[in-house]
């Protein structure tokens, strides 16, 4: 498939959005990164995933109490995912590109390669988001039918049924088999992999080799492989269906839309600020935990339009956002309660298994 090309325009609608969020951040004085807000939230977390962690494997402590620890264990996975990863992966978390760079590499610690991770969320799938057969976040044939464009099977009828159950073996999935996927055949889906140097390639695996020593040899050596199973097979099966609900619901839900791109030019209708906005959308937003913890990622149109604005500046911007589409006559996608949003994620996977 070749890579679509957006639309031009005269006046495009992203240039007037980042003249009102330049001016929104040149008249508060404030700094488009994450802050002293973001370092002591991160700092919080990963503490407490070090705390979570030296509990469950130097303490051992009781069967019921261990279970709790490896499900917060997961959860807190997923949450330095969302807040750390996530910003220093898009360059947003700090003025400095190095501790950018220390942030991303969080998602090494929890089994995510960030070298692939950029090349497979900045680049492809922020640019050509919900575009079949580019963007890898909705891809999961044979199992799950993302889209329209996608070969349905038999199966795909009780989907809506039966996806939390490759959701929940997402993190799994991801540290044992899709990094290496990627690497050696050099792709995500069907986009080439940016070129790994020599560094590139030893950080890729000594980051591995890291991993599952923190993961899984050690616990097995301290709990042994029955004890060390049952806590790991708990917490991957939080990390994994948290992980993957949350970027589900922003994209996959029954008022988004998948574009196709022309057959014969490769061209799409629109261009790339209302593709965003037309393949996104928002959930929870006056919820202030769920946005604590997911990392504004509620908020995911304001991310995809201004991916390098921390998240800590999103329900701000979303009003500026919001007010902007109101006036140009754009369809601002967003499902006031999380609740709402599943339910749609649900509805939409049942449409694409009858449809």
């Amino acid at each position: 498939m070749q890579t679509p090309k957006f639309a031009h325009v005269k006046k495009p609608f992203h240039v007037e959005l980042k003249n009102r969020i330049n001016q929104y951040f040149a008249s508060s004085g404030k700094e488009q990164t994450g802050g002293y807000r973001l370092f002591w939230k991160a700092t919080f977390l990963v503490l407490a995933l070090t705390y979570t962690y030296i509990q469950l494997v130097f303490f051992t402590p009781g069967v019921l109490v261990s279970i709790l620890l490896c499900i917060l264990l997961g959860l807190l996975t997923a949450a330095i995912g969302f807040n750390v990863m996530h910003d220093g992966g898009h360059g947003s978390f700090s003025n400095s590109k190095l501790v950018n760079k220390g942030a991303a590499i969080t998602a090494e610690f929890l089994g995510a390669s960030h070298f692939i991770w950029n090349v497979k969320h900045n680049i492809i799938h922020h640019a050509y988001t919900n575009i079949d057969g580019i963007d890898d976040d909705i891809d999961a044939k044979p199992f799950l039918r993302m889209a329209s464009t996608q070969k349905k099977y038999k199966m795909h009828r009780y989907q809506h049924w039966y996806f939390w159950m490759f959701y929940a073996i997402l993190h799994l999935y991801w540290s044992t088999v899709s990094d290496y996927k990627k690497y050696f055949s050099g792709k995500v889906g069907e986009m080439p992999l940016k070129k790994m140097d020599v560094a590139d390639h030893i950080s890729f695996w000594a980051f591995k080799l890291v991993h599952y020593s923190i993961f899984i040899i050690i616990p097995i050596v301290k709990l042994g492989f029955v004890n060390w199973l049952i806590g790991y097979s708990v917490f991957t099966v939080v990390a994994g269906f948290v992980l993957s609900i949350v970027f589900q619901l922003a994209h996959t839900v029954e008022h988004t839309e998948f574009p196709i791109p022309d057959g014969n030019t490769g061209k799409l209708e629109d261009e790339w600020a209302i593709h965003q906005l037309k393949t996104t959308a928002n959930f929870a937003t006056k919820n202030r935990f769920i946005s604590w913890f997911v990392g504004g990622l509620n908020f995911q149109i304001e991310h995809h339009l201004f991916p390098k604005i921390s998240h800590i500046h999103y329900p701000a911007i979303s009003k500026i956002i919001k007010q902007a589409c109101q006036e140009y006559g754009i369809v601002y996608v967003e499902y006031p309660r999380m609740h709402q949003a599943v339910f749609s994620h649900i509805a939409f996977l049942r449409q694409m298994g009858r449809a």
